[in-house]
């Protein structure tokens, strides 16, 4: 039986807008007028009628972290509890009263953000969380997941003391008397990993599945999620099993392309000797690029800069997580074996060490359609922008990251910097392509939010807008975030638009994006999400 969706706003992937079109076993069949579309019904066909309102294709969250956006929904929400450092200690002490931890389990919040707290300027430490409590492990996690506190109880079970050394690309946060103040950052965030408790198979799909539900509600049909670094003791094959076991119940709302994070040459290795490289997998579950991490976040002063950071002493600029020769190596490795790579890079410093990797492999091993890419890409020189369009990299870009950086980036970033950053129109027109996404459990996955900053460059409450010149049209924003993701996975023949042969993954919006006022697109509601010609619940 086919279904015919007519009387509609229709953005196919091209304007002018269509009425209409026909889905057939999970694929869109055809698209056009309600004339075209209805005159291919029979009596035994489905017709629904849209009543005007405005439909695209499913929307890819092109960079996300599904598996940590799940955990985090079991977590305290410390993104609701962030006005000030109070009311982040009032939650926590709430949920340990009204749902405290069996034995072994440690109290775990996120979202914090210092910059908001309105009571004192400065990161939570072991001292404040010891106030909660001395015998329950706590820890923390800035917004930025860059970032976190743990309390005393915690540092003891870590083994971590005033002797203790940071890992390479990490650092321990530490007090007037040398004594561990409870803040680890970046790497050394991986030394509480032999004392974190972690879940099983059953437990990991639990996670996945309260995640893709959340996902769902936004209008989200696709995602491509870094799993593997969400609990590292928790190998990749357990995650991949739990996807697959999900795929074969139908218990998978949302396509996914895993981005594969390793930070050792011989677990990457491993990984492709079994039989893993970008593209294997099925349209469910598929491998996706080799992900990285290659410096830290603007808001916890870890994104590696050329220059230092405003308001500092002259000596913070942040730092990289991998040595030049690691990074090579690690993408020298993924590239000779035909996976691309995706690499976070936050600051110019770090970009630098980037390009100059990729550059290499493809010098080593010269290939036309890599789509390697870069994860952010947010402080970058002019020089940067034309190498990137020259070295043909893919754009990961989240826009809704302008909300909160709209208020900090020129705070934190001298101006030399500042002027030419977070210009991914200059890269648009430049020929490549930029998608979108989140970085959840660091923002929502709010797609219409994300878009809006887009379109206005400015925050949410309307501050901005910074550099005007780079701001999206609505149709570029909306290809953002559906046929530039499904581009980064090598999929833009199969989904990202309303054509025919492609798979039925669509979303009904409340209103029309292109007749609504910019400062109001992140109003505009998600009233349905199909996936292969079914409507989800939401």
């Amino acid at each position: 039986m086919n279904t015919a969706f007519y009387n509609g706003a229709v953005y196919s992937g091209e304007l002018p807008l269509k009425t209409a079109f026909l889905v057939s076993e999970g694929h869109f069949a055809a698209v056009g007028t309600d004339e075209e579309i209805l005159r291919l019904t029979g009596a035994e066909d489905r017709r629904i009628d849209l009543q005007g309102r405005f439909v695209c294709a499913g929307f890819n969250d092109s960079h996300m972290h599904l598996l940590n956006y799940g955990n985090s929904l079991r977590s305290v929400n410390l993104a609701k509890a962030t006005g000030s450092l109070q009311a982040l200690l009032s939650a926590l002490s709430e949920r340990l009263q009204t749902r405290p931890p069996e034995s072994g389990e440690w109290l775990v919040g996120r979202g914090w953000n210092q910059d908001y707290f309105s009571d004192v300027r400065r990161m939570p430490d072991r001292i404040d969380l010891d106030g909660i409590s001395a015998q329950v492990p706590i820890r923390i996690t800035r917004a930025c997941g860059h970032c976190c506190v743990i309390n005393s109880k915690a540092l003891q079970l870590a083994g971590i003391d005033r002797n203790t050394k940071a890992p390479e690309g990490g650092s321990i946060g530490h007090d007037e008397n040398g004594e561990p103040d409870g803040r680890l950052y970046e790497n050394a965030i991986e030394l509480l990993n032999p004392v974190t408790p972690v879940p099983d198979k059953k437990t990991l799909k639990i996670l996945l599945q309260a995640a893709m539900k959340e996902a769902n509600k936004y209008g989200i049909t696709s995602v491509q999620t870094d799993d593997y670094s969400s609990f590292r003791s928790v190998p990749w094959q357990l995650i991949n099993e739990a996807y697959q076991e999900l795929e074969r119940e139908g218990k998978l709302t949302l396509r996914v392309t895993e981005q594969c994070n390793f930070n050792d040459p011989a677990l990457l290795r491993g990984f492709i000797e079994a039989g893993n490289t970008t593209g294997t997998g099925s349209e469910f579950f598929r491998i996706g690029p080799l992900k990285l991490l290659g410096d830290g976040s603007l808001g916890s002063r870890t994104a590696h800069l050329s220059m230092p950071y405003l308001n500092t002493d002259g000596q913070e600029q942040g730092f990289s997580l991998f040595s030049k020769e690691e990074l090579r190596e690690m993408v020298s490795l993924a590239h000779r074996n035909g996976m691309s790579v995706a690499v976070h890079a936050i600051g110019d410093a770090c970009l630098d060490e980037v390009l100059d990797a990729i550059e290499d492999a493809l010098r080593e091993y010269p290939r036309a359609d890599h789509r390697h890419g870069i994860v952010h890409c947010q402080i970058t020189r002019a020089n940067q922008l034309e190498r990137m369009a020259r070295l043909k990299v893919h754009i990961y870009a989240q826009s809704i990251f302008l909300d909160y950086d709209n208020h900090i980036v020129r705070v934190l970033v001298p101006e030399t910097l500042a002027d030419t950053s977070y210009s991914w129109k200059t890269l648009l027109r430049a020929g490549l392509t930029v998608s979108n996404g989140s970085d959840c459990p660091v923002e929502l996955p709010d797609v219409m939010a994300g878009i809006q900053c887009a379109v206005t460059r400015c925050a949410l409450d309307g501050f901005g807008p910074y550099l005007p010149d780079q701001a999206f049209t609505v149709q570029e924003a909306l290809d953002s975030f559906t046929q530039a993701g499904a581009r980064a996975s090598f999929e833009e023949t199969i989904k990202g638009r309303i054509q025919p042969g492609m798979l039925s993954d669509f979303v009904v919006l409340s209103q029309n994006p292109f007749d609504t006022e910019p400062e109001k697109l992140h109003e505009i509601k998600v009233l349905e999400t199909w996936l292969g010609g079914k409507k989800l619940p939401l």
